[in-house]
């Protein structure tokens, strides 16, 4: 199984699985993300989620051994935004599962280790994010010509501001977690080990309020649906890239050069 859920009272712990891979996100894995996240939402026994990932790593981004050999173009395929598409009205997945997703309820991040390329976008779909002291975030795809695809274009100049945006997608560069907290990419920060324990703790400080009340205020605080559909439209788009630089790029990443943030192996 590529994710584990676990129920904490109202409370709900999605964790990605997949150590070996240091959580890198194939289609198998993005559509159990999606489920998973569509059966919290409609479920009222639960107010809040928290996504995080197994082994010390949140999420390496989307596996690009599996881009490297198709698997990743036939999942992308089967996800063009239609031109009329609403985010609320019309729930569909993202490459990386959730990410297309607008939730009435709270989602809460709890990183340990990287949070780059799709993970960082996968981060920064969720609504706040509770980051270890020793975490790494990073637009890394860039070295590999890999498209953000799932809403880091929109969510990251949104949550840092557009100059801070543009230095992270540019360069691809590593932000460590307190240059994240100065940005304002990190809500709380966590000693090492630690960031479920404080996601944990930010929950149950979030679950104690009344819920209708809530999620109105949530909601009313993001794009509308449309203005959200819009927006990953105009992103979809890039993928064109994805089908030239990307599939040779992912190549080179599964025949092992640059491995562990390496830009000198590209």
């Amino acid at each position: 199984m590529s994710i584990q859920i676990r129920d904490e009272g109202r409370l709900r712990v999605i964790t990605i699985d997949r150590v070996s891979a240091r959580n890198a996100v194939d289609p198998q894995t993005a559509q159990a993300l999606y489920a998973a996240f569509q059966e919290f939402e409609a479920d009222e026994a639960f107010d809040l989620a928290i996504l995080t990932g197994a082994g010390g790593t949140f999420c390496s981004g989307f596996d690009l051994k599996a881009a490297a050999n198709g698997a990743g173009a036939r999942w992308m395929a089967q996800l063009d935004i239609p031109q009329d598409w609403d985010a609320v009205a019309q729930p569909m997945p993202g490459p990386m599962g959730p990410t297309r997703l607008s939730l009435r309820k709270p989602v809460i991040a709890a990183i340990e280790g990287y949070a780059v390329a799709g993970g960082l976008e996968l981060a920064a779909w969720c609504d706040m994010r509770v980051a270890a002291e020793d975490a790494t975030f990073g637009v890394y795809c860039r070295r590999w010509g890999v498209p953000l695809i799932d809403g880091g274009t929109v969510r990251l100049p949104r949550i840092v501001g557009q100059g801070r945006a543009n230095d992270m997608i540019l360069t691809g560069r590593a932000v460590g977690t307190t240059e994240a907290a100065e940005m304002g990419l990190v809500d709380r920060v966590a000693p090492r080990g630690g960031a479920l324990d404080t996601a944990l703790d930010l929950a149950d400080s979030i679950i104690r309020f009344p819920q209708a009340c809530l999620r109105a205020d949530h909601l009313s605080a993001r794009p509308s649906g449309g203005q959200l559909g819009a927006a990953l439209r105009r992103e979809w788009r890039s993928l064109q890239s994805f089908t030239t630089e990307g599939q040779a790029g992912a190549a080179r990443f599964a025949a092992g050069l640059g491995r562990g943030g390496a830009f000198d192996q590209i």
